[in-house]
């Protein structure tokens, strides 16, 4: 047998062999229709690490009659894209898999700009990264962009199953009964990477002595040895994160504690008490605001309580603070507010300040009519006298709208209510 990695050595030679991925090469889906016209377009496939992205390069180039290169964009230099672009002049067209294609510098993209355009290169970029953030967009907006899914547990065990009997390129030779637990432990733990699935069973089998009749038995106590703990794909640094830190945010606003816990299970393992504090913050003042004033206080209070306390018992107070907020009353009239005033200053620049209420605070000020008729507050009943304070442009334009969601927000509701009522009647 090859001293190759089974994960390698099953690695599909075309789509025929992808599982899962239906979404892209279901009946129908576009790549499938371009391998049918055997017309490849430049594509950037995406997605989270051990989701097939080189492997289905490879086995849409095996399902065409075109030659193809494999190379990476951090390894290989301009002269082996040069040696590419040569062999793609030889050949008639070449199709070129640039792993980590987000890595391309500036030079290695200058060249291959006019040979996307040329169509000379059918270049197909895998990457894990966002390629609407960390891709050129000159080389995006020639590409077609495909984000790869993880597949499901069904579609690994039948990977899974696959190996098993394959006797070229899997463990076909390797006299092997796995329980049917153990199948679905390893297909299930593998959280979607199929790399990680095909070590796992390659260590089960590779491991594990024949008994008396020869063989290779694989129960779940051995799939869990060798699979160790479910798979965790969480890079702090990656666009996955703040796909988690959204989840997160949005499961508090929506008031589910249970999953607003579980995204926070996921920063913890991470250790991001960083973005965690952060986000918690904007929270307790976006989404709850003047609904619950005092949210705001006490989830400081917890974050700088974690923060002397650092992981694991960080995620006490942590915890309190995410269950508060996400059962507490939500508003965002504050929010609000400020997001209207700014679109008006982006609308109406800074629009002259009334007279009566400019800084007089200076020798002359009088000269220039600044203060002039200011109405002092507190000379009046209740402090309120009515007098303009927003400029000319804008001086009917109210920005605080309430939603009355909790007894703190009916309250200001009311007071503001008062105040105006008051203002209106409000003799000088």
């Amino acid at each position: 047998m090859s001293n190759q990695p089974l994960a390698y050595r099953m690695r599909p030679k075309t789509i025929d062999e992808v599982y899962g991925q239906n979404h892209l090469l279901g009946d129908g889906a576009l790549i499938q229709r371009m391998v049918q016209a055997n017309k490849l377009h430049p594509m950037i496939l995406h997605g989270p690490p051990g989701t097939g992205k080189t492997s289905l390069a490879i086995a849409l180039a095996g399902s065409t009659n075109i030659h193809y290169k494999l190379l990476n964009a951090v390894e290989h230099q301009k002269k082996d894209l040069q040696i590419a672009a040569d062999e793609a002049r030889m050949y008639g067209s070449l199709i070129l898999i640039l792993d980590e294609f987000h890595r391309l510098d500036k030079s290695k993209q200058d060249f291959l700009l006019p040979h996307l355009e040329s169509g000379e290169l059918l270049v197909i970029g895998a990457t894990t990264a966002n390629p609407y953030h960390s891709i050129n967009p000159a080389i995006r907006s020639r590409c077609h962009v495909f984000e790869l899914h993880k597949p499901e547990a069904t579609d690994t065990r039948k990977m899974l199953e696959v190996a098993l009997e394959d006797k070229d390129k899997g463990l076909g030779d390797y006299p092997t009964k796995v329980d049917e637990e153990a199948l679905e432990h390893m297909a299930a733990s593998s959280g979607g990477d199929m790399r990680a699935a095909l070590n796992a069973l390659e260590l089960a089998v590779l491991s594990t002595p024949a008994d008396e009749d020869g063989i290779i038995h694989i129960d779940v106590t051995i799939a869990e040895t060798c699979t160790q703990k479910k798979n965790f794909d969480h890079d702090k640094d990656g666009d996955h994160h703040y796909d988690v830190l959204s989840a997160f945010q949005k499961s508090i606003r929506g008031s589910d504690a249970d999953a607003a816990l579980h995204y926070l299970a996921r920063l913890i393992k991470v250790g991001d008490l960083t973005s965690i504090g952060r986000r918690l913050l904007v929270i307790a003042y976006e989404d709850i605001g003047l609904a619950n004033p005092q949210a705001g206080t006490r989830t400081l209070a917890a974050i700088e309580t974690a923060e002397r306390l650092g992981f694991p018992e960080a995620r006490i107070p942590l915890a309190n603070a995410v269950v508060e907020l996400a059962l507490s009353p939500k508003s965002n009239a504050a929010y609000r507010a400020i997001n209207t005033a700014m679109q008006d200053i982006d609308k109406h620049g800074s629009a002259p300040i009334p007279v009566h209420i400019r800084d007089s605070s200076y020798q002359g000020a009088k000269q220039l009519n600044r203060g002039v008729g200011y109405l002092y507050p507190h000379d009046y009943k209740d402090g309120l006298i009515q007098q303009q304070y927003l400029p000319d442009p804008l001086k009917h334009h109210r920005y605080l709208r309430f939603q009355g969601n909790s007894k703190f927000e009916q309250a200001f509701r009311e007071a503001q209510t008062k105040i105006n009522e008051t203002i209106k009647s409000s003799k000088r």
